[in-house]
């Protein structure tokens, strides 16, 4: 990935979405930002207890650092950890979508922002048809193969073919980190079946460690998606750059992940 800096603020791109011109996409870190302890720096996140001022503020430094008006342009969900997709255009621009968890579009200048601390972000672009798409996919989220969803809406409703989609799976908690129970294991188990390799034992013999960034790399190859990007940064190991809930054990931000083309 690249990372780059603008004033304060540092936000990482994809190497493979750079190459196309009609896609502006970034994964902010919160680096920089008007927020406070314990939600230092560019927290985007209005329910976690941040001062919405700060919070509004926070949102304008995004805009001034990728070329919006204002943040009444956004397209966000309230995120509840399913798999509903929407598809927005340009009428949804400044609304939040209820109970919806991916957005996609084919209307330029429709920014979509969701946010995230530790679950996983997937960028989705197709060249060809001028379709955008972003999910967010914690450890429910993935099993519900949620970034599947929303490739998949990409393909059924707005005419995309697999093999036209470049994804991004962004930065969060990694397979050396996400330490997880039983009930997610037996979650993970059915959802995929013949990958055990996303499971390893820890040695208290109780937990396991989670790989959702191959998870989420797979429920895309399934569907015929061969050019993905991994990020594969952990957010619980750089908590410098990245809100992350279980290092931070839930006293932390929200780093927003935006993607749309340009007008």
């Amino acid at each position: 990935m690249r990372r780059i800096q603008y004033q304060l603020l540092v936000y990482y791109q994809f190497e493979r979405l750079t190459t196309h011109s009609r896609v502006v996409h970034a994964l902010f870190t919160r680096l920089g930002g008007h927020s406070r302890a314990p939600w230092t720096g560019l927290n985007t996140g209005h329910s976690v207890g941040d001062d919405p001022q700060a919070v509004d503020a926070n949102h304008r430094l995004i805009c001034r650092a990728l070329g919006f008006a204002s943040e009444e342009e956004f397209v966000s969900p309230h995120q509840v950890h399913g798999r509903r997709v929407a598809v927005v255009n340009g009428t949804h621009k400044g609304k939040v979508i209820e109970a919806t968890d991916a957005l996609i579009t084919q209307t330029p200048g429709v920014p979509l922002l969701l946010r995230f601390a530790d679950c996983t972000p997937i960028m989705l672009y197709d060249p060809h048809r001028g379709v955008v798409g972003l999910a967010h996919a914690g450890w429910r989220g993935t099993v519900q193969k949620t970034a599947q969803a929303a490739a998949q809406a990409m393909i059924d409703l707005l005419g995309c073919r697999a093999q036209d989609i470049i994804a991004g799976i962004g930065p969060a908690i990694g397979p050396c980190c996400y330490e997880v129970g039983q009930d997610v294991v037996q979650a993970v188990a059915q959802a995929f079946p013949a990958h055990s390799d996303l499971l390893h034992p820890c040695d208290d013999g109780k937990h396991w460690l989670f790989d959702m960034w191959t998870a989420n790399r797979r429920q895309l190859e399934e569907i015929g998606i061969e050019q993905i990007e991994v990020a594969a940064m952990c957010t619980a190991c750089h908590t410098d750059e990245w809100f992350s809930h279980r290092a931070e054990r839930g006293q932390t931000g929200r780093f927003a992940a935006v993607i749309a083309m340009t007008p």
